[in-house]
């Protein structure tokens, strides 16, 4: 069956609700003129469109693989939208947020997934593992697990910290080669048993059209200004670049993550 290339929805935040004040990208629940809920990642915060940019690339990558996540959106910040906000703070996290931000569908009611109370199955778990091992995702950690339980089923949620190596772009050609040493402090890593079955399957999956279709998904504004790259197809092409080296060198943070939780048990 021929691959269906991933759509997003563009919305327009019409409320802001309340602040998230979790680390220092002070994400926010706003209201959209869908008349849905959504946690809203703001490009003028911290870590600025990175963050956008790898929220939006893994969690398309974590939904192809089979992943629950929330819908993903684009969300329009109008300028004049923060004007009326009291707190100066956020008056200017707004201001400099105007245009294309990335909003995820509020999942309410949800509850934070604690691995001493919820048990996740081998194959859930090696799943998780590998897929952040392979956007070298260091938050899903026992303190900061990312994940959700909803409807008792669990939810990834909140990559903006994987490929941090964008950040500055050194030696991205050698990092995407590399083992990935911070598996160790994966939360689900004790349970992770299946890897080799995981990756086999994985890799499967993630071929070369499907890493194309989900990079084109970034929008060209999120490509200029801070770049290293002549051009926004040039640093678009390098995230395709990044991960479709990765993919062929998956057995490097297999091995490391395997070694790893041999040393926890």
């Amino acid at each position: 069956m021929k691959y269906k290339q991933p759509e997003l929805r563009t919305v327009n935040v019409v409320r802001y609700v309340t602040p998230l004040r979790e680390g220092g990208s002070l994400p926010a629940i706003v209201e959209a003129d869908d008349e849905f809920l959504y946690v809203l990642k703001f490009r003028g915060a911290g870590q600025g469109v990175k963050a956008l940019i790898a929220e939006l690339v893994a969690g398309e990558m974590a939904r192809v693989l089979g992943f629950r996540v929330p819908e993903l959106v684009f969300a329009h910040l109008d300028e004049s939208f923060g004007r009326t906000e009291p707190d100066e703070e956020i008056q200017d996290l707004l201001r400099f947020s105007e245009g294309l931000n990335l909003g995820l569908h509020y999942l309410s009611r949800a509850i934070t997934f604690d691995a001493l109370v919820t048990t996740v199955d081998t194959r859930l778990a090696s799943e998780v593992v590998w897929f952040d091992c392979l956007i070298t995702n260091v938050d899903r950690t026992a303190r900061n697990t990312n994940m959700l339980m909803w409807h008792k089923e669990l939810w990834l949620i909140d990559h903006g910290a994987a490929f941090y190596f964008h950040h500055s772009w050194q030696n991205w050609q050698e990092q995407a080669k590399r083992p990935f040493a911070q598996a160790k402090d994966h939360v689900l890593l004790p349970q992770a048993t299946e890897l080799e079955a995981v990756d086999a399957e994985f890799k499967a999956i993630l071929t070369p059209e499907v890493i194309q279709s989900i990079v084109s998904l970034i929008p060209e504004d999120w490509l200029t200004g801070d770049s290293p790259f002549a051009s926004p197809e040039e640093h678009r092409q390098a995230y395709a670049q990044f991960l479709e080296t990765r993919l062929a060198h998956t057995e490097t943070f297999v091995k490391e993550a395997q070694h790893a939780r041999k040393a926890l048990i």
